[in-house]
């Protein structure tokens, strides 16, 4: 004769436990996607290349430290500066007199925000008088290129310095004349982002 034994009938504290522990482990396993998700979506869209990679400044970062000391430059005459440089080339032809329109032009646009930048153009030889005339009318603030200056500055780009005296980015001028307007449209973009985001200067 086989002996039917009943299973002993489910507590109210033993149902309680399950339901509990079963929240617990959905919680668990919630959190960890929580977290873990953005993770692996984050390794698979780089790579897989899902997102289209983006750049946030239209110059090129300089690949070494370089400071105003380092250029030969009284660090204390731009106290909380930003600074726009230009190293003049020898011979300032048409090219020439039309960067440093173009980028005083940038200069003037920032409105509100030129007191807190300095358009800084370095020279090496005398100016001609009407090079000087037209400068005089500008804002441009002429200084005469420090001897160790020459081995950093190129005459081919016009450098960024912030307030702290960095010397961190530079933009290439154009040869072709007719790219001067978006060359000073990109010097200002990159110039109002970062006067918009830095608390210094």
């Amino acid at each position: 004769m086989n002996v039917v034994t009943e299973k002993p009938p489910i507590t109210h504290n033993e149902d309680g436990k399950n339901k509990i522990q079963q929240k617990n482990r959905r919680s668990f396993l919630l959190m960890l996607a929580v977290f873990a998700l953005p993770i692996v979506l984050a390794k698979f869209a780089l790579e897989g290349e899902w997102l289209a990679t983006g750049v946030t400044n239209n110059g090129a970062l300089l690949s070494q430290e370089l400071t105003i000391a380092q250029l030969g430059l009284d660090k204390a005459a731009y106290d909380k500066q930003w600074l726009i440089i230009y190293n003049i080339p020898q011979q300032c032809d048409i090219g020439c007199q039309k960067t440093l329109t173009t980028v005083h032009n940038t200069y003037v646009a920032l409105g509100k925000e030129m007191p807190r930048v300095t358009p800084l153009a370095l020279y090496q030889n005398e100016l001609a008088n009407e090079h000087l005339q037209q400068l005089s009318k500008s804002q441009w603030q002429l200084t005469t290129m420090p001897s160790q200056a020459e081995r950093y500055l190129d005459s081919q780009n016009i450098f960024i310095s912030d307030p702290l005296g960095n010397v961190f980015m530079s933009h290439q001028i154009p040869n072709n004349a007719k790219q001067l307007p978006q060359f000073g449209k990109q010097i200002l973009a990159d110039m109002k982002k970062l006067l918009k985001y830095s608390k210094v200067g």
